[in-house]
């Protein structure tokens, strides 16, 4: 199975309000941004609830998600980060309106499209890159 790779440690390059998201892999817990005041996760990060105008603090999740989408990349897009790659989106379990476009790994890409379903469960793994936790995801 090819676990595909992560972008390149000066990819990531986290603004004050992301630097949570890009940390959470040290303690292997996902994390969004949540506001307590209308309950609601969201994502991207910003300094304030975008639905309400809350504060928010980042929330661990479960770290389980359901595919939406996917694709094989065949292109070699940068150095260090080989085609072919499975790129997902997934949906949040504990909030679906929140979603990431991530790599699938432990997929083998020429077995992709009869091996994934959408609607599949997926989990967090993570991928230390520098200084930064990048948010994987695998069939489960």
């Amino acid at each position: 199975m090819s676990s595909g790779s992560v972008l390149p440690t000066r990819m990531v390059v986290p603004t004050h309000e992301e630097e949570f998201f890009w940390r959470s892999g040290a303690d292997g817990r996902l994390r969004f941004l949540h506001c307590e005041a209308c309950d609601r996760f969201h994502h991207p990060p910003a300094p304030r609830c975008p639905f309400c105008d809350g504060p928010v603090e980042p929330r661990p999740v479960g770290g389980r998600a359901r595919l939406a989408a996917w694709t094989v990349n065949h292109q070699p897009w940068l150095p260090g980060f080989e085609p072919p790659y499975v790129v997902a989106m997934v949906e949040i379990d504990e909030d679906p309106t929140i979603r990431l476009t991530t790599n699938l790994v432990d997929v083998d890409p020429a077995s992709a499209d009869e091996d994934l379903t959408v609607g599949q469960p997926v989990e967090v793994v993570f991928e230390p890159s520098g200084d930064w936790f990048v948010p994987l995801f695998r069939p489960i």
